[in-house]
């Protein structure tokens, strides 16, 4: 995700984008549909605070719902193509190297949106991560300090930055 001047964008792929509108329209068509059937089945067998079926069904509708939400509001915010970066300068859709202080080996991880799954082998951090937080914005031999989930923090010095080309 990148901020603009309005709200935040997320960057996809042509691809990723097709992937996660088709996704989209199955939940809130036809995937709606078979939910529904589903229940109303479960319904006809009777009483339902003992009916595990129905339970089920409903826990299931809730669950694509949320995902039907989640979905909307990724599409409505995206952006199909490159995301504007600098060259050399940490932001979505560039590969960064890092060492982690008290380390002596690097990690190579992608800054983008874990919806987009093509990186393969490439370990997927979110700009809004607590880590990717602290690397947008820097550069080559800079270092970035960031709060682990324990409360403690963590340095993290970039090795290295170029973009993301698939």
């Amino acid at each position: 995700m990148t901020e603009t001047g309005e709200a935040p964008v997320t960057w996809l792929t042509q691809e990723a984008f097709d992937r996660l509108k088709s996704e989209y329209e199955y939940l809130s068509g036809p995937g709606r549909t078979e939910i529904s059937k589903k229940i109303g089945e479960a319904r006809e067998e009777g009483d339902l605070r003992e009916n595990g079926g129905y339970h089920a069904a409903k826990e299931e509708q809730g669950k694509r719902e949320a995902r039907i939400r989640q979905l909307r509001q990724l599409l409505e915010s995206a952006r199909v193509g490159e995301a504007p970066m600098d060259a050399g300068v940490v932001g979505p859709g560039m590969v960064v190297t890092v060492r982690f202080a008290g380390d002596s080996d690097t990690e190579r991880f992608l800054i983008g949106s874990r919806e987009d799954s093509a990186s393969g082998d490439l370990e997927i951090y979110s700009a809004q991560s607590p880590l990717g937080k602290a690397l947008t914005g820097k550069q080559k031999g800079d270092t970035a300090t960031y709060h682990l989930p324990n409360g403690r923090e963590m340095s993290v010095e970039v090795i290295d930055v170029v973009a993301y080309t698939g």
